[in-house]
Parts: C-alpha cells; sequence; structure tokens
C-alpha cells in the first residue's frame, strides 16, 4: 500500500479565524499545533492499518458477509473481481469477527475523543477533527473512490464554513431584534399605561354623575316632602278658618239676641209705647216675626250655599302659593326628566365608549403587530451636517413626510458631492433639450448657494430679453454665453441634477417644474408682479418713508391687492406677517422684512404662505370647474361646455383670458377658437382630466366674485 500522503484540512486553510457555532473564535496556532501532532499520529496509524487489507490487497467485505441483508447485494458488479471477491466473501462462515482495521480505527476514534479537552468554547470544533482523520483514511486507502470522497468532504467543509458565516451575520440582527422587541414592548406598556390613564379617567366622570344623580333625586325627595308638608298645613288652615267661621255665626248670632232683648228692654221703659194702639203693636210685631222668619231661611239658605267657602282674600293668597309650589314642581320635573335622559345619555355614550374602546384596542394590536414603528427622528441629529443645531432648524414645523424629503436631500447632496462625473442621456425624444448628449459630463460641484444664484441670473436675463425661444432652450443657451460651449453640458447636468434633488428649495423647484414642462413662466412671472404689487401698496401706506407701518395698514394692503380673497385668508396673511391675537392695529411692522430671502433663495414665511394660497385657491378653482362640469376626470368633455362652466364659476372672466384658458386646456392656438355661439356641439373634445392637467400649469386665478357672494 502506498504510503500515506500530507494531509490538509480544509477547514483549516478557508481563513485565519474559525468561527465556531458557539460564536466563540479559536486562534489558528492552537489549531495548527493540533492538527499536526494529529498528522504525526496519522502517519503512525496509516503505517499499522495499512497491513490489516484482505489477501489479495483488498480490503475486508465485513460485515457484508454477515447478514443476508445488506446493500452490497443491491449493488450491480463492477467487474469480474468484483464478482469473484464477491463469491468469495459468501463462502466465508458467518461467525467471522470484526476486522482488525475496523477494530483499531473505533478505537483510534474513542481514544481521540477522550483525549479532548471539552470544556473549552471550541468543543465542538475539535470533536469534529478525528472524524475527519477517519473521513481522511478512507479517501487515501479506497484510491477508486478518492476523487468522490475528496469532492463529499470539500463540499460538507465548503456548507460548514458558509454556515459559520451566516451565524456570524446573524449575531447582530440578534441583538438587534432583542432591543426592537424591548422598544415594543416599552411602547405596548406605554399604550397601556395610557388606557388605563383614560378609563381611570372615566370611571371618575361616571362616579361624579352617579354623584349628581343622587343629588338631583335627594333635591326631588326633599322638594316632595315639602309640598306634602304644604299640603298638610294647607289642610289645617282650611279647618282653622272653617272653625272660625262657625264661631263668628255663633257671635253674630248672640250679638242680634242682645240687641233684641236691649230693644225690648227699651220699648218696655218707655212710658210713651204703653200709649200706642195694641193693635197696632201685634201687627208691628206679627211683620217683625214674619222677618225675622225670612231673614232666618235666608241666612239657612246662605249657611246651605257658603258654608263651605272660604274668603276670596285667603282663597287667592292660597292660590298663589299653590301656584307657585305647582311652578317649582314642574320645574323640578322638568330638571329630574333632563337629569334622566342626559344620564341615559350618559350610559349610551359610555357603552359606546367601550365598544370604541375595544375597536380601537384591537386596531391597534393589529397595528403593532402589521406596522413599522415611528421613527425616532433625534436619531439623525448626529448623521446630518452640522450637529443637532443644524437638525433642529431642518425639522421645525415639518411632518413626517417632509423630515423624508430633508433627510433624502441630505443624503442625495452627499452623495451628488462623492460623483465627478455624470452620464449622458442620449439623444432620445423624451429627453429634455438641454441634456441631449451622448457621452461623460463632468461634475462641477457648485454649492447650493452658487446654484440659487445662477438660477436668479437666468430669471433676470430672460425677464429682460423677453425672447420667443423656448425655456430650456434658453436656459442651454444661457449655460453657453456663460460658461462657454465646452462647459455648458456640464453645468446643464450639475444644476439639473440639484434643482431635481432640493426640491424643498422655492427657486430650485420652481425652476425644475419650468424646465421639465409641469408649469407656464406665466405662474412665476405673475406671481413677482403680484408681490411687488403689494409691496408697492405697502410703500404708500409708509407715508413717512420709516419702512414701518401698522398692522391696519397690512390689512388694508392685502386686502387691496387681492379684493376676492376670503377673510379668512387674509388673517392667514396676517399672521405670517407677525399679528397675533393679542396684537393691536396700532402696532408696527417692518413689511420690508416680509420680502428678504436667504442665501439659498428661500422666502420668508409670509411669500411663502402667499404662494401656498395661491396653489390652493387655483386647485378650489379647478375643483369647482369639474363640480359645475359634474362629469368625471375620464369622461369627454367638449369646448362649449367647458366655456359655460368657466362664465358660471367665474362671471368676471374678460373674453381674452377667457380664451387663454380655452386654448391651454385644448391645446390650440387662440386663433383657432370657434366665437361664442359658433361652435358646435360635438366639435372639439377633450378628456376632462387632460384638460384640468393643461390648466393646472398656467396661471389660473379668480377675476371676479361669484353672483351669490359680494366682493370683499
Amino acid at each position: 500500500m502506498a504510503s500515506p500522503k500530507p494531509r490538509c484540512s480544509s477547514f483549516a486553510t478557508t481563513s485565519r479565524t474559525h468561527i465556531q457555532p458557539s460564536g466563540v473564535t479559536v486562534d489558528d496556532s492552537y489549531l495548527t499545533e493540533t492538527k499536526s501532532s494529529q498528522n504525526r499520529k496519522f502517519s503512525q496509524r496509516q503505517k499499522t492499518l495499512s497491513c490489516q487489507f484482505s489477501i489479495g490487497g483488498h480490503l475486508s467485505p465485513w460485515p457484508t458477509y454477515t447478514s443476508g441483508q445488506t446493500i452490497l447485494h443491491n449493488r450491480k458488479p463492477c467487474s469480474y473481481d468484483y464478482r469473484k471477491r464477491a463469491g468469495s466473501w459468501q463462502q466465508q462462515p458467518l461467525g467471522t469477527t470484526k476486522p482488525r482495521y475496523l477494530e483499531q480505527l473505533e478505537n483510534y476514534l474513542r481514544k481521540e475523543l477522550l483525549l479532548l479537552d471539552l470544556s473549552t468554547d471550541s468543543a465542538q470544533e475539535l470533536r469534529l477533527q478525528p472524524y475527519r482523520e477517519i473521513f481522511e483514511f478512507f479517501i487515501e486507502d479506497f484510491k477508486t473512490y478518492k476523487p468522490l470522497l475528496s469532492s463529499i468532504k470539500n463540499a460538507y467543509e465548503v456548507m460548514l464554513a458558509h454556515q459559520r458565516e451566516k451565524i456570524r451575520a446573524l449575531e447582530p440582527l440578534k441583538a438587534k431584534l432583542v432591543t426592537v422587541n424591548e422598544d415594543c414592548n416599552e411602547r405596548i406598556l406605554a399604550m397601556r399605561a395610557e388606557e388605563r390613564y383614560e378609563i381611570s379617567m372615566l370611571k371618575k366622570e361616571k362616579m361624579n354623575l352617579l354623584k349628581l344623580i343622587d343629588k338631583k333625586n335627594e333635591e326631588k325627595i326633599s322638594l316632595q316632602s315639602e309640598v306634602s308638608k304644604l299640603r298638610k298645613n294647607l289642610a289645617e288652615e282650611y279647618l282653622h278658618y272653617l272653625s272660625e267661621r262657625d264661631a263668628r255665626k255663633i257671635l253674630i248670632a248672640d250679638l242680634n239676641e242682645l240687641r233684641y232683648q236691649r230693644e225690648d228692654m227699651s220699648l218696655a221703659q218707655s212710658p210713651g209705647i204703653w200709649g200706642e194702639d195694641p193693635v197696632k203693636l201685634t201687627l208691628a210685631l206679627k211683620m217683625t216675626r214674619q222677618d225675622l222668619t225670612r231673614t232666618q231661611m235666608e241666612l239657612n239658605t246662605m249657611k246651605a250655599n257658603f258654608g263651605d267657602v272660604v274668603p276670596r282674600r285667603d282663597f287667592e293668597m292660597q292660590e298663589k302659593t299653590n301656584k307657585d309650589l305647582q311652578e317649582q314642581l314642574d320645574s323640578l320635573r322638568g330638571d329630574y326628566e333632563e337629569v334622566c335622559k342626559e344620564h341615559e345619555i350618559l350610559l349610551q355614550l359610555h357603552m359606546t365608549t367601550l365598544k370604541e374602546r375595544d375597536q380601537f384596542y384591537s386596531e391597534l394590536q393589529e397595528i403593532q403587530r402589521t406596522s413599522t414603528p415611528r421613527p425616532d427622528w433625534t436619531k439623525c441629529e448626529g448623521v446630518v451636517a452640522g450637529g443637532p443645531d443644524r437638525w433642529q432648524m431642518l425639522a421645525e414645523g415639518k411632518n413626517s413626510d417632509q423630515l423624508v424629503d430633508v433627510l433624502l436631500e441630505e443624503i442625495g447632496e452627499g452623495l451628488l458631492r462623492e460623483k465627478d462625473f455624470f452620464p449622458g442621456l442620449g439623444y432620445g425624444e423624451a429627453i429634455p433639450s438641454f441634456l441631449r448628449f451622448d457621452g461623460i459630463v463632468e461634475n462641477k460641484k457648485p454649492t447650493k448657494k452658487d446654484v440659487v444664484n445662477l438660477l436668479k441670473d437666468a430669471w433676470k436675463e430672460r425677464l429682460v430679453e423677453e425672447q420667443k425661444e423656448k425655456f430650456p432652450d434658453f436656459f442651454f443657451n444661457f449655460l453657453e454665453n456663460r460658461f462657454g460651449p465646452g462647459d455648458a453640458m456640464a453645468w446643464a447636468y450639475t444644476i439639473f441634477e440639484n434643482i431635481k434633488l432640493f426640491r424643498s428649495n422655492e427657486v430650485m423647484s420652481q425652476f425644475y417644474a419650468l424646465l421639465m414642462g409641469k408649469r407656464s413662466e406665466s405662474v412665476y412671472i405673475k406671481q413677482k408682479e403680484t408681490v411687488v404689487q403689494l409691496l408697492k401698496e405697502m410703500t404708500n401706506a409708509d407715508s413717512q418713508n420709516e419702512g414701518l407701518i401698522t398692522m391696519e395698514n397690512l390689512s388694508t394692503a392685502l386686502k387691496s391687492t387681492f379684493p376676492f380673497k376670503r377673510e379668512e385668508r387674509i388673517q392667514q396673511l396676517m399672521e405670517a406677517g407677525g399679528w397675533h391675537s393679542n396684537s393691536s392695529n396700532a402696532d408696527l411692522l417692518n413689511y420690508h422684512s416680509l420680502f428678504i430671502e436667504d442665501e439659498e433663495g428661500q422666502s420668508m414665511p409670509f411669500v411663502q404662505k402667499l404662494w401656498e394660497q395661491y396653489m390652493d385657491e387655483k386647485d378650489e378653482y379647478l375643483q369647482e370647474l369639474k363640480q359645475e362640469l359634474g362629469l368625471e376626470l375620464h369622461d369627454k368633455v367638449t369646448l362649449p361646455k367647458v366655456r359655460e362652466a368657466l362664465m358660471n364659476i367665474d362671471p368676471g372672466l374678460d373674453k381674452k383670458t377667457l380664451n387663454s384658458y380655452l386654448s391651454q386646456a385644448f391645446q390650440l392656438p387662440m386663433t383657432e377658437l370657434p366665437e361664442e355661439g359658433e361652435e358646435k356641439e360635438e366639435g372639439i373634445v377633450e378628456q376632462l382630466q387632460i384638460a384640468l392637467e393643461q390648466l393646472q400649469m398656467i396661471d389660473l386665478r379668480r377675476m371676479g366674485p361669484r353672483e351669490q357672494e359680494p366682493a370683499s
């Protein structure tokens, strides 16, 4: 048998540092010493085990002949020698012992495993080494299968190395996962604490309402007791007055009796009476008794009819008292019913709140499970150039969407600085004329301030010369005149990349819209004219030429410049100019400061609010037009309908302005527009969405108030 060749572990040669499954690194020196000692042992063991082959130079087939169901029986013989050896092996007795070569390999494996120090972090890697050596013994001994076995061994080694690299790459993700899990748990706890606080507040509110209801019930009970007490007093007073009436009647009867007795006594004592005629006296007595009888009957009748009647004064007093008590009772009954209704409403509101809370909690859990956590924008302070102070200045007053744009601009600015060249976009029809170039152009790397100044110079030249060529062609000619034909294309690409990146910059975003054909020059020119007119109005209001005007002058100037602007938008402009709710009309304002621009072309909040309101008013104007037409965006619209709708929503439109709107909407020259009344119903047709997009590009504003609203 050939002498064993020097062995080399593919694992040992793949990298200088070995990553164990547990994530612990093992020094190369330790592995090298281990492998060298094991190589020496392998050479000695190879010489000893080489004599264990069977007769004929072939390995013993044990244990194939010890069992009738082996893998070798299912194989096809590859040669005559193989069939011969197989036949000889089948003739051997069944009680043959295990070959010495196999026993020595097993003993060697057990010995090596016992000698390993499994207490170290690299125990699993060292445990594989004896198995590698046993496998290499087989590779060296089986010459015919050596390439296949070597490929198998190398494939496993490559897979082990790949798994170690993968484990090493996943370690940071594990730590990040733990951090994210803790953050989510903290947020969940915070939300639960907030919910518990809201529940406690609702419970407190419920207890307060219950206390209020109890208080109202107590008041009701006290009022009922007071009413019953008053009724009892009224009954007692009634009985008292009845007894008084009876006593009075008795007293009157006694007084009448005494009076009659006095009259009889006076008649008996008078000497002149005895001299009268007895017949006359008898007749007078008879008549008097008849009168007495009649009077007594009338008195009895009066007693029978008015025995239960109280005096009018007492009746009216009691009636007034009863009326007051009834009004109080009705008021209390109304209050009680109102409180009951409020209680029912509160109960319904409470049930609705509970349902909404459960629904919101379910939505919260679903959002927590599926949504992305809110970004922590303070992390950007250490990344953005300028540190926390500059980031606070950039992030002030911006929402998450705007902060993303700011962050993208900062990142894009750094990437743009790293580029030295730009690839040309070619000569396609979709490529703007000032960017048609095939090759590589240099990145001039100007500062943001330089780009803004260059764009301002281009605008000044455009406004002064009043050229008739298209704006992209004018811009390229301007660059050729400014930097020469050789550098014009490089500057065109450089400026285009800058204005495409910095969309938050007012000058750059407007210039980019003009170059790409998304907005007409008339928008920019009219906006500048509006600002100049407003500044002129403020200057006229400054009679002392001190640069100061009052808030009242500011309001007058705004209303004079924008006669059709609503009052709330005038108020917004005044607040952007520095007016507050606690300010008075006599407060002075430095109006020149409202129109100042910084070094990067950014306007003050007042001018920015003017631009925002202009865009909002344009959108409202187009929305009114769409509603007036009563069509969907994908529907077709004719020129007469658009003309009629524009006149309905803006009766103050003059003919020239109306024709310019129609020309832009239907992309027709003004000379080809039909006169009003001459157009056909189905003559010129355009899709509504395209017409509105065309109108969005030009300067579109209301020229007068609607018929139902007066001009401000």
